[in-house]
């Protein structure tokens, strides 16, 4: 959504890019300004939404409803003019990446960005059902692997973290610990 100091993608990542990865389109490009200095301007990446496109995601997400207690009221949680979402709550996030994120960005984002997302939502919707297979757990123990090397292929590096690394251990968890829905908090942080 390019939220302003929100995002990972300013021009040290774009730098780093440079060195790290060989995305020449993305690359920070020294452009002419008046009076002969030199400004740099950053290519917009395909994985950022335009202004017009966001507005259009916020006002879906404003109009959406949702039966009792499935999520929070999220018309709150957008503001519109400004095409930004604020205030979610950490359940009102899973169910946006598991949800709604393959249908918001469907027509927005190029098709090869909207197919990763929807491969991470969806390992996330299977991680998080009320009935899970063994058989299942060792599909997403090997589609994780390849789903992260995709993502890793549409954002910079700088978007990496631990917290990215973090999805390859979950189907691990989930064949030592159990079920997740009998070990999240959801119940309690509300």
């Amino acid at each position: 959504m390019n939220v302003k100091d929100k995002t990972k993608d300013d021009f040290n990542a774009r730098k780093d890019m440079l060195t790290h990865c060989k995305r020449m389109r993305l690359h920070v490009r020294a452009m002419e300004a008046s009076e002969g200095s030199r400004r740099e301007v950053m290519p917009r990446a395909p994985y950022v939404l335009q202004k017009e496109y966001r507005k259009v995601v916020c006002k879906w997400i404003h109009t959406l409803k949702f039966p009792d207690g499935y999520a929070t009221n999220l018309s709150r949680c957008v503001d519109v003019r400004n095409a930004a979402l604020h205030n979610l709550k950490s359940h009102d996030c899973h169910v946006f990446m598991q949800r709604l994120l393959p249908l918001a960005f469907r027509d927005l984002l190029p098709t090869n960005v909207w197919n990763v997302l929807t491969e991470l939502s969806q390992f996330f919707r299977d991680l998080c059902s009320s009935k899970v297979h063994v058989d299942d757990v060792v599909r997403l123990e090997n589609n994780i692997a390849e789903i992260l090397f995709k993502l890793e292929r549409v954002f910079p590096p700088a978007f990496f973290n631990v917290m990215e690394h973090l999805p390859m251990h979950l189907p691990m968890e989930l064949k030592l610990g159990g079920l997740v829905q009998y070990r999240w908090m959801y119940d309690n942080e509300r």
